[in-house]
């Protein structure tokens, strides 16, 4: 059974003001002092190492995350493009609240984050886009490591997706019933012959791994 943990990455400048980064990896995308912290205190929290290697998204706001919470394990760290954050096209560093009072058919009012149909106006990726190809990147990752511990730091749409994928949830109004987890948060998926299970969600450094 290959054990994939998903890290999503500490806090950004975009991330603080509000802004949907999409696939974007500029300066206002990296990480800021908060999210330094909350990386150094994932670190000290979280001993990774018993994992037997990192795969990380090859943005920098995800690659300076692996590092500090690699800092002492020194696993092998891996990329993939597979675990790139959505691209939601045009809207890709926009104000995420400007964007919903301009469209707010596309938006969930409780949770304030875009609908599965918000792609017909941004001409981003769609969730099932992003849901293949995390899926596509869970199945190789299986294959290739059958029975390793695999910390994947990533995105938090990214993130979202995995468990989508794990429940085998397609609907367009099911895909909204979970938020995406909190920066430098936790989410244990297990993977063995197509079977899925996810042992916890969003577990922050002061709980319990």
């Amino acid at each position: 059974m290959t054990n994939f943990y998903f890290i999503r990455h500490g806090q950004t400048s975009a991330n603080a003001q509000g802004l949907k980064q999409g696939q974007i990896n500029t300066e206002v995308t990296n990480l800021n002092e908060i999210g330094q912290k909350q990386a150094q205190n994932l670190f000290n929290h979280f001993d990774i190492s018993f994992a037997d290697r990192i795969i990380c998204s090859p943005l920098n706001r995800t690659t300076d995350t692996a590092n500090i919470i690699n800092q002492n394990a020194q696993l092998p760290l891996d990329f993939d493009e597979r675990i790139l954050e959505i691209s939601y096209g045009n809207w890709d560093g926009q104000s995420n609240q400007k964007l919903q009072n301009d469209h707010p058919e596309v938006f969930d009012n409780i949770i304030n984050d875009v609908l599965p149909s918000y792609q017909k106006i941004a001409g981003g990726e769609t969730f099932l886009d992003v849901m293949n190809r995390v899926k596509n990147f869970m199945e190789d990752t299986e294959q290739k490591y059958p029975n390793d511990n695999i910390i994947v730091v990533t995105h938090g749409f990214t993130i979202k997706a995995a468990t989508l994928v794990a429940a085998s949830i397609t609907d367009d109004k099911q895909m909204m019933f979970i938020e995406e987890p909190e920066n430098t948060s936790v989410t244990k998926i297990k993977l063995e012959q197509s079977h899925y299970y996810c042992e916890y969600y969003n577990r922050t450094a002061n709980d319990n791994f």
